[in-house]
């Protein structure tokens, strides 16, 4: 074999991370899919007053996750074979989604409030649309958001509570329910701090990766240099 010891374990673990870096994409393309076709919730994404952030997001969750599985695939074939070039191709890849997750993150505090703003605004005009025409698509678009947001109506209100577009609550539960608006909220601030904290976990493993696939490609090439 064209690596000693100590690289056979760098290779083997390149192997292991680009496997579970595969097994990831698969899931976020499956979410993808799913948030994007599902009868629940692609309401979210077909109205034409619905934020481009929606539909955006969810495009780039499939992207995403085509890419994971792609680059997964190419750094296990390029560490089984020990493929210079293969491995070359995994660095290059992870390196431009890394700088990717970097350029979101960035977008993504710069913008919070705009964000904030357009899907508050999006919830509040579906819910006095629903209430006007009683139309069955959104119904499920704000079943969806409910369900998902564990909230119920624009103001929470034990009214809101007891419709049948909302979580189903018994007894003086109906009189704590959360505003759509206001889970809405939460779910951008209170929750970006771990949105964060996963994106630099994320991070530091593409940078052991890029390591990895480096040592590798850099010991394949000294080896058959010397043979």
């Amino acid at each position: 074999m064209a690596a000693g010891g100590g690289l056979q374990c760098i290779k083997y673990l390149l192997f292991i991370f680009n496997f579970i870096f595969w097994l990831a994409g698969t899931g976020v393309l499956a979410v993808g899919l799913w948030l994007r076709f599902d009868e629940r919730t692609k309401g979210l994404f077909t109205p034409e007053d619905s934020p481009s952030v929606f539909l955006t997001g969810v495009y780039i969750l499939i992207v995403a996750g085509a890419v994971m599985m792609v680059v997964g695939f190419l750094g296990c074939c390029g560490a089984i074979k020990e493929s210079s070039c293969m491995l070359g191709l995994f660095f290059v890849f992870l390196l431009i989604i890394f700088a990717a997750e970097v350029a979101a993150g960035i977008w993504g505090l710069s913008n919070q409030d705009k964000v904030v703003k357009d899907v508050k605004d999006f919830y509040m005009q579906t819910f006095d649309n629903y209430k006007n025409t009683q139309q069955e698509a959104l119904k499920e678009t704000l079943r969806a958001i409910h369900y998902g947001l564990t909230c119920c109506g624009k103001t929470g209100t034990a009214i809101d509570a007891v419709s049948d577009i909302c979580p189903k609550k018994e007894g003086l539960e109906i009189f704590v329910t959360t505003s759509c608006p206001s889970a809405i909220e939460d779910v951008f601030t209170s929750r970006l701090q771990v949105i964060g904290g996963v994106g630099i976990g994320i991070g530091v493993i593409m940078i052991f990766g890029m390591i990895f696939s480096m040592l590798l490609c850099c010991a394949i090439r000294r080896t058959r240099d010397i043979v």
